[in-house]
């Protein structure tokens, strides 16, 4: 890293934008209109979901053209990104698209100071944020911003790609869909092989009037200009990549189901394994009172939930948070199996008949969610090892780091993701106040499972 990158955690890195333009499908698609329904509005005062993945490559304007052209290609089938969000007199939220809108927001940047090596810290967000547009932005501001904004930033020996999805319009199923695709072309397909499916209204079709109406900026992290940065937050809060080996997850796994809870339990998947093993040690690093509760949240895929079921290409947001809540005390001292238990059974009562409930519940008082309502003293997983984040290439070759950005992050939030060595490794992005952080690197037995 060259001495004009020399920064500290939370130091601007002064990336030079160099050019903005706007990617439209690649042909005349007309007036399109679909209505947001139940899946999609409880995420309407989330912030945009932010990714980042990095490339190695020389030649940065060869990629750029055809990640652009590529762009426009993918777009005649995934219009709805190229699209706003609209509202009517009623409050009812749609994605529209027609052939006079801008289209998805592609800005170009320079940073060549900075190495594709210097990118794969495992610390810290805040030091990639210029790389990753529409920091702090609200999905609520769908109305009259892009619903996907890409930052392709020129590195010293490659390219970082920052994109800023709209979550009201779309989950981490349909968000690795899109991408794949895009990749796909790119590497010379003539066309998509998956289509996605794009009516919504065949999972949900209420109209839900959202009265009042979600918020156009978030006061504490939008400025007026639009180029907004998070809020420092008090307590501070610290971001680390904990990366599982596949026989670290196989101990971890192997350990949680070597005395299995007895009234017939299956045993207890991969996820649960983890998600317990992540659980019960970040609980133990917060230093909190055996009394004091603690909720473990995980954003569940309802595709095959549903009746009748949707397709895996179901384009849109078909996930649902599932709570397990217990006493802090009763986590820590049980053995792991007690947490996985719990884990196991909300996962597993979260059927069709649970999911048209909770529907049902946020039509008839519809709330416009904060990110940060995941339950008190929580760990809310997002993002998924099932989604093939390393395999995008648009053909040269795959990703070197995949990072999520500031958006969306709070004390006890996790990203988890497919690790780059592949079988089943699993990357852990987690987020906690300093102290806790500190104790959770700091913890033998948390710390002996990770590479």
């Amino acid at each position: 890293m060259g001495p004009e990158a020399e920064y500290k955690e939370g130091e601007i890195m002064k990336v030079k934008i160099t050019g903005k333009s706007h990617v439209k499908p690649s042909k005349k698609l007309g007036r399109r209109e679909c209505r947001l329904v139940t899946f999609d509005l409880p995420y309407i005062a989330f912030h945009y979901n932010q990714k980042l993945l990095v490339y190695k490559g020389n030649e940065y304007e060869d990629m750029v053209g055809k990640l652009k052209d590529g762009l426009g290609a993918v777009l005649e089938d995934f219009y709805q990104l190229a699209g706003k969000l609209a509202r009517d007199e009623e409050g009812v939220l749609s994605v529209e698209y027609d052939d006079d809108m801008a289209g998805v927001e592609v800005v170009e940047a320079n940073a060549e100071w900075i190495s594709v090596e210097d990118l794969a810290v495992e610390l810290g967000t805040s030091t990639l944020k210029e790389l990753i547009p529409y920091n702090g932005i609200l999905n609520s501001e769908g109305l009259h911003r892009p619903l996907l904004s890409v930052q392709l930033t020129k590195l010293e020996d490659g390219l970082a790609m920052g994109l800023a999805l709209n979550h009201a319009i779309i989950d981490g199923t349909s968000t690795w869909h899109f991408m794949s695709s895009w990749a796909q072309i790119c590497s010379g397909l003539p066309s998509v092989t998956v289509l996605p499916f794009l009516d919504r209204t065949k999972v949900r079709n209420t109209k839900v009037k959202l009265h009042p109406p979600p918020p156009d900026q978030d006061p504490q992290n939008a400025s007026s200009n639009g180029t907004a940065d998070a809020e420092p937050v008090d307590p501070p809060l610290r971001e680390r990549v904990f990366k599982f080996s596949e026989s670290a997850i196989d101990k971890i796994k192997s350990k949680v189901n070597s005395n299995p809870p007895s009234g017939g339990s299956k045993p207890f998947s991969t996820f649960q394994s983890l998600a317990v093993h992540m659980w019960r040690h970040v609980t133990q690093a917060r230093q909190l009172k055996p009394e004091d509760h603690t909720v473990f949240t995980v954003f569940a895929d309802c595709r095959k939930r549903v009746d009748p079921p949707m397709p895996e290409s179901y384009f849109g947001n078909l996930i649902q948070a599932i709570y397990t809540v217990t006493a802090v005390g009763l986590l820590s001292m049980n053995p792991p199996e007690f947490g996985a238990s719990m884990i196991q059974k909300a996962i597993e009562m979260h059927d069709a008949k649970a999911i048209e409930e909770r529907n049902r519940q946020f039509e008839r008082s519809p709330k416009i969610y904060q990110f940060k309502d995941a339950g008190v003293n929580c760990v809310s997983v997002g993002s998924s090892p099932r989604f093939p984040v390393y395999e995008v290439d648009f053909g040269w070759g795959k990703p070197e780091t995949v990072r999520s950005g500031i958006n969306n992050r709070f004390d006890g939030m996790v990203y988890l993701y497919r690790g780059k060595s592949g079988g089943g490794s699993v990357d852990a992005e987690i987020s906690l106040e300093a102290g806790a952080m500190e104790r959770l690197e700091e913890d033998k037995e948390f710390v002996a499972e990770v590479n």
